[in-house]
């Protein structure tokens, strides 16, 4: 996969955070997708899960040379399409028309799992329901009657990429917590998920309990509140993956 043409020609959007902060300020899925991007070591093969995670490769830096991959058989995908870039033959796993970049490939579906599933992908972004504090993750369904009654390639890419990072509301529609100290919902994986995204803050879970790693404007007692459960204060000294990558 290290020979695959990644130049892309998609126009960037610079990261970014909040335009402001302060109590209570929350990040929209335009600031927190370009917060995710901005995170992405460069050279990275990453895959987007469907839904709000599609929103991160519309602010990838082309510098960084990101090469994504979607589960339906593609390497090499760039932004959503615009306009008349939209053709209904190039989508991405969630039915999105998509752009390709120079040197894109496509592939039969087997091909891609084995992507997956061989530890080939630096780094997945999946949307979620619930993750607990140790990192399980429940992201296919609640056992509401509409729900999807499938897990797609979740589960494959919880257990097969290097990095398995969630982007999501803090929050239920309903005020609850979606970081919980044990899922109620059916899992995807058990202990995957490295890092979560969320318009409040950015935490990690593992064997010890959740880090609260960065805030967006409420303090981490507030914090603490919102989610029902001790959070740790993160490593001062520690460096973005991303910031590491480049030094």
């Amino acid at each position: 996969m290290t020979d695959t043409p990644t130049a892309p020609t998609a126009t960037p959007t610079a990261p970014s955070l909040a335009p402001s902060t302060g109590p209570g300020v929350r990040l929209d899925r335009t600031a927190l997708a370009a917060r995710i991007a901005a995170d992405i070591a460069p050279g990275s093969f990453v895959n987007l899960g469907i839904g709000a995670p599609t929103l991160v490769a519309d602010h990838l830096r082309p510098e960084d040379g990101v090469t994504l991959h979607t589960e339906n058989g593609m390497l090499g995908m760039g932004p959503a399409a615009q306009g008349d870039e939209v053709d209904p033959d190039l989508i991405n796993a969630g039915k999105i028309p998509v752009t390709e970049l120079p040197g894109a490939a496509y592939f039969h579906h087997a091909d891609s799992f084995a992507m997956m599933r061989g530890g080939h992908l630096d780094v997945c972004v999946l949307g979620a329901f619930q993750v607990s504090a140790n990192g399980d993750l429940a992201n296919w369904s609640t056992g509401a009657p509409d729900a999807i009654p499938a897990v797609g390639g979740a589960m494959d890419l919880a257990l097969g990429a290097r990095s398995v990072w969630v982007m999501m509301d803090l929050l239920t529609k309903g005020g609850a917590s979606k970081l919980v100290a044990s899922c109620s919902y059916p899992l995807t994986a058990m202990s995957s998920v490295s890092r979560v995204y969320t318009d409040h803050g950015i935490f990690e879970p593992g064997p010890a309990g959740l880090v609260l790693v960065e805030s967006f404007g409420t303090s981490h007692a507030e914090l603490e509140a919102l989610v029902g459960l001790p959070l740790r204060a993160a490593d001062p000294t520690a460096r973005p993956e991303a910031e590491e990558a480049r030094a």
